[in-house]
């Protein structure tokens, strides 16, 4: 029984172009003989999924292959009929793994009509197609942290997905870092090719926002609520900072609603490299107008107007 190209690749049988492609993509990086040299079950695996995308990536194959049903169509489909003008330069120099041109490659991936196994230069012989170690290609992710983590600094243990194995990395961030910062690891991504190098790990940062602190580049805004006394008659409040302690400020007398109070040094640590100083903490004050007061309360406020406050 021939194979159910939907299968092999993984894939939804009303699966677009693009999904068809992303699926190929992933298995091809996977399997490619570059990355599994000498291992004849990837080699297999690798040759079964390249004949799926052959088929499935050909609208008029693809339109033959579901008339016919795969038994059929492997009945009426030799090799070079489903690998004939098929070019997979441009799908693996995404991959890293250059093009037919490439300096170092012996033999290209477009499979024209002539008999033969279409993957003969490709296995040739068990060795890879490159003769120059190349860098392996950079793994990228998002990293989501807190409010509090991105001003004093954390670290974070991450589990990666390299090939078939996970591996767990810790990674330090620095005090100071924001939203759309990127931190690169060295030697964190996939395997060199030929021995060469491996590739990075790029780190994209995001901020979670936060309750009842929001930032603005190096400073911290807290939002608090007096009563109309004390911004009156001036006071002192108790404020939270972003470190965890909690420190008292004085309300002048006369404060306005929409005051801010600054509390120098509060904010967030210059990021390490940069000219950056350390931020403040301001403290927006609200003034807050009672819904309802009592009758000895009203005559109060009562005797305030008429005295012309």
């Amino acid at each position: 029984m021939a194979d159910d190209y939907y299968k092999t690749l993984g894939i939804d049988k009303k699966a677009d172009a693009e999904a068809i492609k992303k699926a190929y993509r992933k298995l091809a990086l996977k399997y490619h003989p570059d990355r599994n040299p000498g291992n004849k079950e990837a080699e297999e695996k690798f040759k079964k999924i390249s004949e799926a995308y052959a088929v499935l990536s050909d609208p008029e194959k693809r339109k033959q292959y579901e008339n016919f049903g795969s038994d059929q169509f492997s009945q009426r489909y030799s090799q070079e009929d489903i690998f004939r003008n098929f070019d997979l330069n441009e799908i693996l120099r995404d991959f890293g793994f250059g093009g037919a041109g490439s300096a170092g490659r012996r033999g290209g991936f477009t499979f024209r009509a002539g008999g033969g196994d279409p993957f003969s230069e490709l296995f040739r012989q068990g060795q890879p197609q490159y003769e120059t170690p190349r860098k392996g290609e950079d793994l990228h992710y998002n990293l989501s942290i807190t409010l509090e983590e991105s001003v004093s600094g954390t670290e974070k243990k991450l589990a990666l997905q390299r090939g078939q194995e996970v591996h767990e990395i810790s990674v330090k961030i620095p005090a100071g870092i924001s939203t759309g910062k990127k931190l690169r690891l060295s030697g964190k991504g996939y395997a060199g090719i030929q021995s060469g190098p491996s590739g990075d790990l790029y780190l994209n940062i995001s901020v979670l926002p936060h309750p009842i602190f929001a930032r603005d580049g190096n400073d911290i805004f807290i939002e608090k609520s007096i009563s109309f006394t004390q911004a009156v008659l001036g006071s002192s409040i108790e404020v939270p900072t972003i470190d965890g302690t909690i420190k008292r400020i004085k309300i002048p007398a006369g404060t306005q609603n929409g005051t801010k109070i600054r509390m120098k040094g509060y904010g967030v640590p210059g990021l390490k490299g940069s000219d950056t100083v350390k931020g403040d903490q301001f403290v927006k004050i609200s003034i807050d107008v009672p819904r309802k007061m009592n009758d000895n309360q009203l005559q109060l406020i009562r005797k305030l107007a008429e005295a012309g406050i």
